[in-house]
């Protein structure tokens, strides 16, 4: 094993010495080495996952009357049908709505069409999760318009 220093501001390092605490580490560097496998984890499997069939959730929230965003919303999920595969709607409160639309097709298509939506004007927050279902992932038949 290596040993090496690391810069951390206070507030990260906060958030892992309650991880210590709380998941029964015992020490900050199990706690560094555990986030570092995963994050590379992720990112492997991202890699190999580019073109394979996949399936995702894109989670977000909206302020609904932002000018025409529900309408772009749709319009959007329209216009990649063989990605988008249903929405659910709820409104939180007078100004914010969430939304949880399954996805289908391939990482990239999964990947492309959430960050079209997250980077809408009006869009608070997103999230996505896409997850392999295994074998070559049909090719989109929408066209990515971008605005």
């Amino acid at each position: 094993m290596e040993r090496i220093t690391i810069t951390l501001d206070d507030d990260l390092l906060k958030e892992i010495d309650a991880m210590v605490g709380e998941h029964g580490y015992q020490n900050r560097s199990e706690v560094i080495r555990d986030l570092a496998r995963g994050g590379l984890a992720q990112r492997s499997e991202e890699a190999g996952t580019k073109n394979s069939a996949c399936v995702g959730a894109l989670v977000y929230v909206y302020d609904h009357s932002a000018r025409n965003l529900s309408q772009r919303l749709v319009d959007s999920a329209h216009h990649h049908h063989d990605i988008a595969v249903s929405t659910m709607h709820v409104h939180l409160d007078d100004d914010s709505c969430l939304e949880v639309t399954a996805l289908k097709g391939s990482r990239d298509d999964i990947q492309h069409f959430a960050d079209h939506v997250i980077a809408e004007r009006g869009v608070r927050y997103g999230r996505t999760v896409i997850i392999p279902t295994g074998g070559k992932a049909a090719p989109s038949k929408a066209t990515h318009r971008h605005r």
